[in-house]
């Protein structure tokens, strides 16, 4: 099923704190010519980059744990979240972006990193593009603490894991952010580890 001739007819913006929070009225032409008006709220935040480091070596990945008050008014009892780095492109390229959140995130300094794929992932309330990644780290590329930055008010913790652990944790419900499922997923079902 196509639809046509799709025409914004009025954009209001209903929240502009954080990100931009938008009602935007629309119209199309549906396949059997009949023309259709909605009105939708879109939450543009931007776009951003996420990576998944692996340790060929060891089967290890890296990946993080902070608090997300989303998740907490949603069921998350402590409202902590385990999660791939991530972080928003801001004026960056997804892999520019990326190579910074790494280090600022992580500690580690990574070189290279393999952009697999790009999806959105909330589609029908978010403009979000997120850009996949991942990269192989090696001890040698730890070059901070990580943790996040300060003056962002980050407060990150670093965990290594093993790949068979994380994969079971997923199983468990430890892991529940989707990103970083879907990255653990890609691992797994190309052998990379």
């Amino acid at each position: 099923m196509a639809i046509k001739d799709i025409e914004i007819v009025k954009t209001e913006i209903l929240s502009n704190n954080w990100y931009t929070l938008k009602k935007v009225t629309y119209q199309y032409t549906k396949p059997d010519g009949t023309v259709q008006q909605q009105s939708r709220e879109a939450y543009d935040r931007g776009n951003g980059a996420v990576i998944l480091l692996y340790n060929k070596e060891y089967k290890t990945i890296i990946l993080t744990r902070q608090f997300r008050i989303p998740t907490y008014i949603n069921g998350n009892e402590f409202g902590m979240l385990i999660e791939a780095c991530a972080g928003l492109l801001d004026q960056d390229s997804p892999q520019d972006c990326i190579r910074r959140e790494t280090e600022e995130e992580t500690g580690y300094q990574i070189k290279e990193a393999k952009k697999i794929f790009e999806a959105y992932m909330s589609p029908g309330s978010v403009t979000e593009i997120l850009h996949f990644f991942i990269a192989e780290y090696t001890n040698g590329m730890k070059i901070s603490d990580g943790g996040g930055l300060e003056e962002e008010e980050e407060n990150i913790e670093i965990l290594e894991l093993n790949i068979q652990d994380a994969l079971a944790m997923i199983e468990s419900g430890e892991i529940k952010d989707g990103k970083t499922i879907m990255l653990l997923q890609y691992i797994r079902l190309n052998n990379i580890l």
